[in-house]
């Protein structure tokens, strides 16, 4: 990634970079369909879990796919699907995407000295650093582009969001209890205030999956995701379980609904596809 530069006091040279950057982004953009952004307002929700999984479900449907985390202080992706320490090619200042069971991915945890580095950024360069991983990427022709977002509502979902320029698709993700209703929230009233479609809520540890009967039970208070869709009149995309294979699929760097298709998890990631899907025909 490029460091902040000092200014050459030569304003026209700046316009004229500005004015490339910026076509440049406009043309990489152009050639991804959908952009779906996965956020909330509360840590610790699995946004990360349901990013992966979204983004390998929809390229099992055969769907071209790429997935950015822009997560750029706990950068979790490249965990996720085991490919810590992959190291980027590219050409001059275009990075290549690492490739993963038929996705193209992208997270500034690529780029890190190691796992362990910190991320000490201010505004500035985190927003400049999102602009390269959309612009300074070879992502080629997308049908989707699913985004993993920090929580909150700060600089990086708003720079997202404004660089897609009216393009950004929102799914938001909570857990079952009341006291995290809250900070969602916040993520429906940030969509709605920039304007982006809200596709709708995952309410992710709705319930434990026993790993040996398969019966789901309410270990949390629930009802958050229903009441916030009911709130902001969005759909509630599907209630994902506490469930051990979640865990087994992290662990072993592979998204679970590939592994665990069957499964209770893997059947809800299967139901919430087609709402995805049309979520896009219905924009247009």
């Amino acid at each position: 990634m490029s460091e902040e530069k000092h200014c050459s006091g030569n304003c026209s040279s700046c316009a004229h970079q500005k004015e490339s950057e910026d076509c440049r982004l406009k043309a990489v953009l152009s050639r991804i369909g959908r952009k779906i952004v996965v956020m909330s307002g509360k840590g610790g929700v699995g946004k990360s879990t349901v990013a992966v999984n979204l983004a390998a479900s929809l390229a099992l449907a055969g769907k071209k796919v790429g997935l950015l985390d822009v997560d750029l202080h706990g950068p979790s992706v490249p965990t996720m699907l085991h490919l810590e320490g992959t190291e980027l090619t590219g050409n001059g200042e275009i990075m290549t995407p690492v490739e993963s069971g038929g996705m193209k991915v992208m997270s500034v945890g690529f780029l890190l000295e190691s796992p362990d580095s910190a991320v000490i950024w201010r505004g500035p360069m985190k927003i400049e650093v999102i602009r390269q991983l959309l612009a300074n990427v070879a992502w080629g022709d997308l049908d989707f582009l699913v985004v993993d977002c920090p929580p909150g509502t700060g600089d990086e979902p708003l720079s997202v969001c404004q660089f897609l320029e009216g393009s950004a698709e929102a799914v938001i993700v909570t857990t079952p209890q009341e006291v995290a209703a809250t900070d969602v929230s916040k993520s429906l009233n940030f969509c709605n205030q920039l304007g982006v479609p809200v596709l709708g809520i995952v309410e992710n540890m709705s319930g434990f999956v026993c790993p040996k009967c398969g019966e789901v039970t309410e270990i949390f208070s629930s009802g958050a995701g229903e009441n916030l869709a009911m709130q902001y009149h969005v759909p509630l995309l599907g209630k994902l379980p506490v469930d051990p294979v979640i865990c087994r699929g992290g662990d072993a760097g592979e998204p679970f609904v590939r592994q665990f298709a069957d499964s209770v998890s893997g059947k809800v990631f299967a139901d919430m596809l087609p709402a995805i899907l049309a979520g896009g025909q219905a924009k247009q």
